[in-house]
């Protein structure tokens, strides 16, 4: 399987992305001045701290040092995000899986996988759903099979996406 070097899309999830057998997260206390520092990296992640600061009325340190808090913390990560299919990637997809029993060791086994971006356990139809990009349908069908193959998958279903529309992650500052 060929793979093209990228920036990964699951990286810009941040916090979002937590190890299945990790504790959850603990939870940071934001304040009106961390979400405006929050949306305005959102909008431009390279903006610079005096700026942010000039913005929040706050000096270039007590931003970096708010800023590193909030890295630290889990509560974010500032990174490039891009499109996979403008960048030689052929295939994305959604793909469900169903497990038998507790899903979390399966969970463990998929989150080690460098093709899969995105996993989350889920509850409805699904127990799992990986998020994946791939050079082509070869690749893809490979690793469906792989993850068909993992101890205790009882069956996964593959949606393909023909096209990315939008792609935000301005959620939970506001």
């Amino acid at each position: 399987m060929s793979r093209v070097p990228r920036a990964s899309s699951a990286s810009a999830r941040g916090a979002a992305r937590t190890s299945a057998t990790a504790a959850p997260p603990v939870l940071v206390a934001l304040d009106d001045v961390d979400r405006a520092i929050i949306e305005r990296l959102q909008e431009d992640g390279r903006a610079p701290y005096t700026r942010l600061g000039a913005a929040v009325g706050l000096s270039e340190a007590a931003v970096r040092q708010r800023v590193q808090r909030l890295i630290d913390g889990g509560v974010m990560q500032v990174v490039a995000v891009t499109n996979p299919l403008s960048i030689g990637y052929r295939r994305m997809a959604m793909v469900g899986v169903r497990t038998e029993g507790p899903s979390s060791a399966i969970a463990a086994v998929l989150e080690s996988w460098d093709d899969i971006d995105y996993l989350v356990v889920t509850a409805g139809s699904f127990d799992l759903m990986c998020e994946v990009v791939v050079s082509d349908d070869r690749d893809l069908l490979d690793l469906t099979n792989r993850i068909r193959a993992v101890d205790g998958v009882r069956s996964t279903e593959t949606f393909i996406y023909l096209d990315l529309v939008k792609q935000t992650f301005t959620w939970g500052a506001h």
